[in-house]
Order: C-alpha cells, then structure tokens, then sequence
C-alpha cells in the first residue's frame, strides 16, 4: 500500500493557507472546527486532519472553464471568472477546497481537444505558484495544501484518436488520461447510451495497447458494458472508473457499472470513482451524502477499500449552480435514459466544502483514519503510479 509522500499537516496550517476564504478561529464545541469564512458548518477536529494529511484527488472535476460548456456556465457567474480570466476569489475557493489533484475531464469533439489542452496549459502558466501540471507521479511532490493544487489533463472522448499514433501525439501534449468512448458509440467502442454494445473494435485494441505502451491511463467511464469488460480483459495495465456508480444502488442506472465491471476493476487492481451526481446515486428522494457513501460501501464490500475513490463530476459548486440557459442546455445533450429530475446535485455534496462533509460521513459510517485515506487519494496515487510507468 502507497501512502502519499506528503508533509502532514496540521489544523492550523491547512487554516492558514486558505486565505481569505478560510478562518482560523477554533470552535470550542468538543474538537469542532468553523473552516470556511461565511459558513457556520463546523466539522470535527479528526475530519480536519484528515483532509489537510491526505493528498486529495477527485477523478473528475473541471473547476475551470477549459471546454465551450464550462466557459458558458462560467461566463455568466461573476464570482468564478471574467472570459477567460480566473478572479482570485474563486481560485482561492479552489486552493481552500482541500482538494489537491483533479482530473478536469470534459466531453469534447475531435476539433475541440487540442484547444483544450492549449487552455489547460495557459491557465497553469498564468499561475504557476497555484497550479500545476500532473505528467508524472513525481509532480505530486510539488503541490501544497491550501496553496497549489494539480490538474492531470484527461478527455472524456477518444475522437480525437483517428489513428493509433495520435495517442503519441496528444501524450506529448500532456493528456495523462483518455476516456475511450463518451456516451455514443465511436472507431474504437461502444458508449453506455447506445442501443447495443459490440466491445472494443479491432482498432480500440490497438488504442489501449498504445495507451499501456505510453502510459496514458484508460478510463471506462461512460462505456457500455461490453467495450468495458473488453477494456479490462484486454488492458495490460489497471483500467480506470474515473467516475460512475453502482448501478443496482441507482435503479439500474446505464451510467452506472454492473457488478461484473467492478468485479473486473478489483481483479486489475484499479479504482473507482464514485460520483455525486443526483440520478447516479438513487432513482428516488432524498438522495444525500449518506446515500452516496453507500455506493462507497458497496465497492469495498464487494471488492475490497483499495479500489475505490471520488471522482465527483462536478465543479466546485455543483451543476445546480450553473445558470441558465446553460444549465438547460447541458441536460438537452443527453439521452431520456439520464433520467434527471429537478436537482442533479447530492444534498450535502453540493458545495466547495464537500470533502470535509464526505470525511464526516465516512466517519460516522465507521471508518478507520488509513481507510479514509486510500478512498480521499492513496488509491488513486497508487495505481495512477503502475499506470504511468513507460
């Protein structure tokens, strides 16, 4: 088992380097602590630590506006940015989430991925001191609680793979992961939307075995369920779930993964993230953070605590917050087979705070303190390091 090689860090100085979205008073209610200024939720002295000692990853977040959805929903928030510029308040809502490593991952067509990646790479060099490029296992050493955080450039597509030398191309341009299908099938497999599901093509195959060869991870996200066992049966290297859920927990959810595919990540020795988007938890209400910690269970149970992590999908406010038109817009690109309702957020994971709650939840569910720390980062960093071996 591989524990973050991270200073540990203190209540005091995770308080400290969150600026001005933090406070540093404690709360004198038996070990509870007030950590973000305008929030009178207080969380516990054990979850603190716990955050601030743990090297946090989500597997699926774009807290920045890298793609034409993103920059839409950003456009009209004033608190988040002006175009394409990042106002300090909101960077430092990023800084103060607790969150160190995201995987801001979005669904874009072949002529949009290399854009992206170019902004990506503009926005960490715009801010060197707070953000940072994650190409290697060895770069991890370099973020810093509270003052900057990692970004490992993903795409939740591989249209842009037109053949197999292509993944070299984009590898040297920084993509670390690579999502074989979104929703719809494409050259190389079948998304979880579509109708039928006929596995990975022969030209899929010769695309992970490139991603293997180069160490790009491959992600099985939005898969179907074929191209999905075929990914694993056939990847030489562990196979992501960067984000989905269980699906017999989520009323049959298409989006949601089969115990044959979990089964199948444990056997790779890979993780899963699970996500906090509304219809992906439960299919009735209330669906809320303690429902979302059941998914959590069900992938230990079923398969062991080293293979299950957080990929939220979300920004740092949720999809709640974004305005319309653009929050009508996203759900009109997706089949009736989403299943959205009014909200798509999980009540209680809604908020840039959301980590703290989660430990919260995990301790109250009886967690230990090293189980708490493989699901927030260790088993992501883990096997993130056996994939991106050349």
């Amino acid at each position: 088992m591989m524990k973050p090689q991270q200073k540990r860090y203190n209540r005091r100085s995770l308080l400290r380097a969150g600026g001005a979205a933090v406070v540093t008073l404690p709360m004198l209610n038996f070990g509870a602590y007030r950590v973000f200024a305008g929030s009178d939720t207080r969380y516990s002295s054990r979850a603190v630590d716990l955050v601030n000692g743990t090297q946090v990853f989500d597997m699926l977040s774009t807290p920045f506006p890298f793609g034409p959805m993103m920059l839409a929903a950003f456009s009209d928030h004033p608190k988040r940015q002006d175009g394409f510029a990042i106002s300090e308040e909101y960077l430092q809502t990023v800084l103060s989430s607790g969150i160190d490593v995201l995987h801001p991952a979005i669904g874009l067509s072949a002529d949009e991925v290399a854009p992206y990646i170019a902004r990506v790479n503009a926005l960490v060099a715009e801010h060197p001191q707070h953000l940072r490029r994650i190409d290697a296992i060895a770069d991890l050493q370099t973020l810093k609680k509270g003052e900057r955080v990692g970004f490992i450039v993903g795409v939740q597509n591989s249209d842009h793979f037109r053949e197999v030398n292509d993944v070299d191309l984009y590898y040297h341009l920084g993509q670390r992961v690579g999502q074989l299908t979104y929703n719809s099938r494409n050259l190389i497999g079948t998304g979880a939307t579509d109708r039928s599901d006929g596995g990975l093509s022969d030209f899929g195959v010769q695309v992970v075995e490139r991603m293997n060869a180069l160490g790009m991870a491959v992600d099985v996200s939005h898969c179907g369920d074929q191209t999905t066992l075929d990914a694993f049966e056939l990847s030489a290297k562990p196979v992501l779930i960067t984000h989905s859920n269980v699906r017999s927990l989520a009323g049959g959810h298409v989006r949601c993964k089969p115990d044959s595919a979990i089964e199948a990540m444990g056997r790779a020795g890979s993780v899963m993230g699970i996500t906090g988007v509304r219809n992906f938890i439960r299919d009735r209400e209330p669906t809320n953070i303690e429902h979302m910690v059941d998914h959590i269970d069900y992938v230990a149970k079923l398969v062991g605590i080293e293979h299950v992590g957080v990929g939220s999908d979300m920004d740092m406010d949720g999809y709640d917050d974004i305005p319309e038109p653009a929050s009508s817009k996203l759900k009109a690109g997706y089949k009736a087979s989403y299943a959205f309702r009014d909200k798509l957020d999980v009540d209680d994971f809604d908020h840039p705070r959301r980590t703290f709650d989660l430990v919260e939840a995990l301790i109250r569910r009886g967690y230990t303190d090293q189980h708490i720390e493989l699901v927030l980062g260790g088993n992501f960093r883990r096997v993130l390091g056996e994939i991106w071996q050349g």
